[in-house]
């Protein structure tokens, strides 16, 4: 069974709004909280937010959220910032992710925190999602919302 992404928006300040991916309905900073807790990461950390365009140029969000634009760490292709610090900021606390194209899905795997090089997320994901309906999410995300 695939699993389907959703956004929601959470307004940051007056004219700051934070897309917040969701994963089958809940937020992927809770997913990723959860799951640092339970893999006994305890030590120092910030709390994880939405991406915020109007803080970090992105590119065109049609094309971030495809993996084509270039790699926000130097990581490699489909390499992107999927949650930003609870601040808003992707220099803080970001969660990484490797967007995997492939005909009829997208993947989403290789999940890291710059920040913590040494936790290992390999058993965190990977959420593979129907690939019309992850463009079509993708779409929609840039035209109700007016953020590419």
């Amino acid at each position: 069974m695939k699993n389907v992404l959703s956004f929601k928006f959470e307004n940051n300040g007056e004219d700051t709004v934070a897309i917040l991916p969701c994963v089958d309905g809940m937020g992927l900073d809770r997913l990723v909280t959860d799951f640092e807790r339970a893999a006994g990461y305890g030590d120092p950390a910030g709390g994880y937010g939405g991406l915020v365009p109007s803080f970090y140029r992105f590119g065109p969000l049609s094309s971030y959220f495809l993996g084509r634009e270039k790699p926000v760490q130097g990581g490699g292709k489909g390499e992107i910032y999927v949650l930003s610090c609870e601040c808003g900021e992707v220099g803080c606390w970001p969660l990484v992710a490797h967007v995997r194209l492939h005909q009829d899905k997208v993947i989403w795997g290789g999940f890291s925190q710059p920040h913590r090089p040494r936790r290992n997320y390999a058993s965190f994901g990977p959420f593979e999602f129907e690939r019309q309906q992850y463009e079509q999410t993708i779409e929609d995300l840039v035209r109700c919302h007016g953020v590419d």
